[in-house]
């Protein structure tokens, strides 16, 4: 899954986008899978992700995620990107 997030921490909206490295410190964070994303994001999931992927864009943010989160004014989804898999071919076809 990849996000494309709108985040303005009071400079300015920037956009995102999530990398694999972004969701994989979001498991680790929160010792859990991506699968589980799909059951729905909560707004401080939302916010860590935004954090990691600026990190990982280069943008500069505070070194603690939660002088990140008290800067926030806005934040929203912009895109998502699922990345659905084919079904596997039917060996009868």
């Amino acid at each position: 899954m990849q996000l494309t997030l709108r985040v303005d921490t009071g400079d300015g909206p920037q956009e995102v986008t999530t990398n694999l490295w972004a969701i994989v410190a979001w498991e680790r964070k929160y010792k859990t899978k991506a699968s589980k994303m799909a059951e729905g994001l909560g707004m401080e999931d939302l916010a860590y992700l935004a954090f990691e992927a600026s990190k990982a864009n280069k943008i500069t943010v505070p070194a603690v995620f939660d002088d990140y989160l008290r800067r926030i004014i806005s934040l929203d989804v912009v895109a998502s990107d699922d990345r659905p898999t084919d079904e596997a071919p039917d060996d009868a076809s």
